[in-house]
């Protein structure tokens, strides 16, 4: 049960990629302060970093799935550690020098490497501590991933003023704080992570004589994996889930402040893009618990019925002004994409086995860099 912990020491701190969009409308007056100047980076420029994080994100959990499974987890998290943390350090400097490409470097390359190591650094862990619960089990932990925003809006938010001054916005010193805070939690998590012991069960466990439907009994080699239809399958669902939720998130805070303008400040934003973490972290342990009882497929089937229907009343209320239906409307869908993240670890389980399981989930990432896009 330490396992977990470690695993959220990770993954609440990667998360914070998903309050990114609290810095958009702040970074587009780094130079006149209270409104944009005309050398002052446009909010569609900025847009990109989310993106290219969210695409080294997937390319890196690809590439690096493999090269996990040989290291263990303690030496991928301080990897994420170093990565994430260094990439917030280099765009400090973007933003004092007013270079956004160093931006881009910064956050969206290194630190989306970051992203992606850290990301899939615990996943096959807990499924092997977990052999019982495997949904249950990766829920715990990428539950983290979509609650670290709900810690990192009012934080960056609460910075930003700290740091402010007459002549400087705050995103520079927010950047060295955020980058310092999460190596060391990151670190904390790689020292207390373990790896059970080969052959490892759970006292009173007894693996069942016949397997599910639907669940294999084998182990697949990741190169064999890559030949079936049921990856790119999963594949195409993942991408599916991701590009309807990942748009909506890259700009929620401005969005909601430009869909009800006036009613809803720059604070009440940041408490919008919180509660949408926080819904996304819920929905990621609700659902992928849910998923050891109705099954992964049944559960997805949930998440595109019932998810079309809410995106669809969305611009309606905003057509009516209705603020309470608008967030009511994405607090269940971002506990559905949520979800989606958590349950797909297990459903890769249920396909293809455990031991390459992290491999295979790292080389199923590349749906969301692609979703990213």
């Amino acid at each position: 049960w330490m396992v977990p912990p470690a695993a959220l020491c990770v993954h609440l701190c990667i998360g914070q990629a998903y309050a990114f969009s609290v810095f958009n409308l702040p970074m587009t007056k780094l130079i006149g302060l209270t409104d944009p100047a005309p050398d002052d980076w446009q909010l569609t420029d900025l847009g990109w970093i989310f993106s290219i994080a969210i695409v080294f994100l997937g390319l890196s959990a690809a590439f690096t799935g493999t090269w996990l499974d040989r290291v263990g987890p303690r030496k991928a998290m301080f990897t994420a550690a170093c990565c994430f943390g260094g990439g917030f350090l280099i765009s400090a400097v973007g933003v004092a020098t007013h270079q956004l490409w160093i931006i881009y470097l910064g956050y969206g390359v290194i630190g989306g490497c970051g992203l992606g190591i850290g990301y899939i650094s615990p996943v096959k862990t807990l499924i092997l501590w977990f052999p019982d619960r495997p949904g249950m089990a990766t829920g715990m932990a990428i539950m983290g991933f979509g609650g670290g925003a709900f810690i990192a809006s009012p934080l960056s938010v609460w910075l930003m003023n700290h740091f402010k001054t007459d002549t400087d916005i705050g995103v520079t010193g927010t950047f060295v704080a955020l980058g310092i805070i999460y190596f060391v939690f990151m670190l904390i998590g790689a020292i207390i992570v373990r790896v059970p012991a080969p052959g490892w069960r759970p006292a009173g466990f007894v693996p069942a004589a016949q397997p599910k439907s639907l669940v294999t009994d084998q182990t697949v080699h990741v190169d064999e994996a890559l030949k079936t239809p049921q990856f790119y399958l999963l594949w195409w669902v993942l991408c599916l889930n991701v590009t309807a939720g990942i748009g909506v998130l890259g700009q929620a805070s401005a969005m909601s402040q430009e869909m009800f303008q006036g009613r809803i400040t720059p604070v009440a934003a940041s408490a919008f893009v919180g509660l949408l973490s926080l819904f996304n972290m819920a929905g990621r342990f609700v659902w992928a618990t849910t998923s050891d009882y109705i099954g992964r497929k049944n559960t997805y089937f949930v998440f595109f019925i019932l998810g079309a229907i809410l995106y669809a009343l969305v611009p309606y209320t905003g057509k009516v002004g209705s603020v309470a239906g608008f967030v009511c409307a994405y607090a269940v869908i971002f506990s559905m994409y949520g979800g989606g993240f958590s349950t797909v670890p297990a459903y890769l389980r249920d396909m293809f086995g455990t031991r390459y399981v992290g491999a295979i989930h790292g080389l199923l990432l590349t749906a969301w860099s692609m979703a990213g896009i």
